[in-house]
């Protein structure tokens, strides 16, 4: 469990960092929309002035492949979770680690995570692989 926690903190911190930033960028460009539109809009046209709360929430294009990518790093960390508990009932037979000392657990958590996250990143990989050959096909 603990290794789930460092990474998730980290992610949670870096993401509202980056919201920050992008609070700001938001602001200078909202900004000068508002001058442009003072010196070119007429006043009888209210249409820029409708509130769009879809700004929230992220945009997709007409062809969207965040299921596929969110499933394949699912399936990705589930093969990693599997492989990293044949990897560890491989090492405890094979070097006798049935101890329960801080070098065991800590080499357990090790084995795990750096499958999980191979195999998530090759999952991934493996999305933007056919992401790029499927939009290759519909541009031609």
């Amino acid at each position: 469990m603990d290794f789930f926690i460092a990474p998730l903190t980290t992610g949670i911190v870096f993401y509202f960092i980056y919201l920050t930033f992008e609070l700001f960028t938001r602001k200078d460009e909202r900004l000068k929309l508002i001058e442009k539109i003072g010196h070119n809009l007429a006043p009888s046209d209210s249409s820029v002035f409708k509130l769009e709360f879809g700004s929230l929430l992220p945009t997709f294009n007409k062809k969207s492949f965040l299921s596929l990518r969110l499933g394949c790093l699912l399936l990705g960390i589930g093969l990693g979770l599997l492989v990293g508990l044949f990897l560890g009932l491989w090492i405890r037979t094979g070097l006798q680690l049935n101890d329960g000392s801080w070098q065991t657990r800590n080499f357990y958590a090790v084995a795990y995570g750096s499958c999980v996250l191979f195999f998530g990143g090759l999952g991934l990989l493996i999305s933007y692989f056919i992401e790029s050959k499927s939009t290759k096909k519909e541009a031609q």
